[in-house]
């Protein structure tokens, strides 16, 4: 917890508490549907909150925003990510029905009112975002193919409407035919060696009307 407070120093005492329950949540339910690795469970804040977060070191939400998270599997970034903006709305979405039963479970023990989950392919869901996030659920061809149509024409933001996308290693093969992303090195935003090769790709995509 104190390395979500030494990058995020302005929480709220609301936001401070739903992060200190996260742990307890997340270990309760991993013991009854295992979605989160034995390792990264005791490591949860720097694996998966403060990699999450680093969405938020990218582009900061603005009041209002619509964000879907795909393949949300335990609830990541999505479930940190709406602690951090309460004033925004997101809703996960993953195949895996059993992820979403812990999901659900985390979100109702935190009082979350800014979270909706579908069970669903994403490519049947019919609505459109200011931002898609998701956290190396498949290769960025495919991952476009999956969300093409799904963002909103209206900008709020200083990045334009698109992907943010949680990755690692050497992205050069896979991003080659996509001129206008941006590799964030998450180095640049935290100290600790877990995060050395892993980055955010900001994706531009225009509305398809």
């Amino acid at each position: 917890m104190e390395l979500i407070q030494k990058y995020f120093p302005n929480l709220t005492d609301d936001q401070i508490e739903k992060f200190k329950k996260l742990e307890s949540l997340y270990q309760d339910w991993n013991l009854k549907i295992n979605v989160v690795s034995r390792k990264d469970i005791d490591e949860l804040y720097l694996r998966h909150v403060l990699h999450s977060l680093a969405i938020a070191k990218v582009m900061p939400f603005n009041s209002g925003a619509k964000i879907m998270d795909v393949g949300t599997g335990g609830g990541f970034p999505g479930v940190p990510l709406a602690i951090l903006y309460p004033d925004c709305s997101f809703h996960l979405v993953d195949s895996i029905a059993k992820k979403l039963k812990v999901v659900n479970e985390v979100v109702d023990g935190l009082g979350l009112t800014n979270v909706k989950t579908t069970h669903t392919r994403v490519e049947e869901i019919n609505e459109t975002y200011d931002f898609i996030v998701s956290r190396a659920v498949a290769a960025m061809p495919t991952f476009v193919h999956w969300v093409k149509g799904k963002i909103a024409k209206r900008q709020n933001h200083e990045l334009k409407n698109g992907i943010l996308y949680l990755k690692g290693g050497d992205l050069s093969e896979e991003l080659q035919d996509y001129k206008s992303a941006t590799i964030y090195n998450i180095t640049d935003f935290y100290s600790e060696d877990f995060f050395d090769t892993k980055k955010v790709v900001h994706l531009p995509m225009k509305f398809k009307g």
